[in-house]
C-alpha cells in the first residue's frame, strides 16, 4: 500500500509499506479520503513529542471496511465509515485519563490507502456527505463541538465570538453555533475569509489587523456570551474585553503562547469563565455525528489534493491559506 510519511524533520514522501492485518477487534479500512490538521504540520516540523521516525502523521479518514479481525461481526465489510480519532479518552467525561492518544501519533495515521483500528472507532459515514467532506469532519467536528456545547454550553439566543476563522475547528465551531440558533461574530487577520463566514451564517466580523478592533467592536456595542479561541498571545486580552458578564471564554490552543498579560480584575469582576478543552469523549463524539446528521452539516472543504502532492498540501496548510479543511485522497 501508498502511505505518506515522515522519515526525519520535514522529510516526507510517499512510500511503499505492506498492508496491515487486523488483529483481535479491529478492521482494516480502505481510506477514500483523510485531511490535514495543524498536528500533523507540527509533526512534520519536529515540534511534537514521543516522535520517531519513520512516522505516519493523519488523525482525519473516512472510507470502506475492507476486511475484520477476529472477534468482530462480518457485516461490518463494506460499510463506508468515518474514524473516530480520540482514542482511550477513559471513563471521566471532565477531561482525558492517562491512556489517551490522538490518532497519527504514537499510532499509525490515516495518510495511507489501508489503515487497521479498533472496530470500537468508528461510525457508519453520515449519508449526506461527500467522502472529503467526511474525512473533514473527525478531529475539527470533535473539537469545536466539545468546546461548543461540553464546555462553553452555548444555548439559543447567545451571543459568540470565533476567532481565527478560516480554521477547520473554527469553521465547524460556526457552523454549529448557526445551527445552535445563536448570533454568531468571527475575528481573522483576511477580510475575505470574513466575507466567506457571513456567507455561511455569520453576524459579522472583525479584522484582528486593524488597530483597535476589540475596542471599536465594544463601542459598537458587543459583547459575547461565549468566546472560542486557539491562539492566546497577546490578543487574549482583547478577548476579555469582549466577554460579556457571566461569559465563558474556550480555548483548545496557544499558537501565539501565553498571553503576555491575564487581566484577573476584569475576570473576576465580569464572572467570567476560562475553559480549557482538546479533543472529546466517545460521548461527545456521539453527540457530534448526530448533531451533523440532525442538522445536515456539511464541513467545509477548502482544497483536495492526491497522496503525491503532500508536500503542496502540507505547504499549504503552514502557510494558512486554507478556508476550511485541507483534504488528500489516495
Amino acid at each position: 500500500m501508498r502511505v505518506i510519511q515522515l522519515t526525519g524533520i520535514n522529510a516526507l514522501s510517499v512510500s511503499e509499506l505492506p498492508d496491515p492485518q487486523p488483529i483481535r477487534g479491529e478492521v482494516l479500512v480502505r481510506i477514500k479520503a483523510a485531511a490535514l490538521n495543524h498536528r500533523d504540520v507540527w509533526i512534520k516540523l519536529g515540534q511534537y513529542a514521543g516522535i520517531t521516525y519513520p512516522a505516519r502523521p493523519g488523525s482525519d479518514g473516512a472510507g470502506v471496511v475492507e476486511s475484520v479481525g477476529a472477534g468482530v461481526d462480518a457485516q461490518w465489510v463494506g460499510r463506508e465509515v468515518v474514524i473516530n480519532p480520540s482514542f482511550g479518552w477513559g471513563d471521566d467525561e471532565r477531561a482525558q485519563g492517562e491512556h489517551f492518544t490522538i490518532l497519527g501519533l504514537p499510532r499509525a495515521g490515516t495518510l495511507a490507502e489501508l489503515i487497521a483500528v479498533p472496530v470500537s472507532q468508528l461510525t457508519e459515514k453520515p449519508s449526506h456527505l461527500s467522502w472529503a467532506e467526511a474525512a473533514a469532519l473527525p478531529l475539527a467536528g470533535l473539537t469545536a463541538y466539545r468546546a461548543v456545547f461540553s464546555r462553553a454550553q452555548l444555548r439559543r439566543g447567545e451571543k459568540i465570538l470565533i476567532s481565527g476563522i478560516g480554521s477547520g475547528v473554527a469553521l465547524f465551531a460556526l457552523q454549529c453555533a448557526v445551527a445552535q440558533g445563536t448570533e454568531v461574530f468571527v475575528t481573522s487577520s483576511s477580510d475575505e475569509k470574513i466575507s466567506r463566514a457571513i456567507s455561511l451564517g455569520a453576524k459579522g466580523g472583525f479584522n484582528y489587523t486593524h488597530p483597535g478592533w476589540a475596542k471599536t467592536a465594544v463601542h459598537a456595542g458587543h459583547h459575547f456570551d461565549v468566546i472560542v479561541d486557539s491562539a492566546g498571545g497577546d490578543g487574549f486580552e482583547a478577548l476579555v474585553d469582549l466577554a460579556a458578564p457571566g461569559a465563558r471564554i474556550v480555548f483548545f490552543g496557544a499558537t501565539r503562547g501565553n498571553p503576555p498579560v491575564l487581566p484577573m480584575r476584569k475576570i473576576f469582576w465580569r464572572q467570567i469563565s476560562l475553559l480549557g478543552t482538546t479533543m472529546g469523549s466517545a460521548a461527545d463524539w456521539k453527540a457530534m455525528v448526530d448533531f451533523v446528521g440532525a442538522h445536515w452539516i456539511t464541513p467545509v472543504v477548502s482544497d483536495v489534493f492526491t497522496f503525491e502532492q503532500a508536500v503542496e498540501a502540507f505547504a499549504l496548510m503552514e502557510q494558512g491559506g486554507q478556508f476550511g479543511k485541507i483534504v488528500l485522497t489516495p
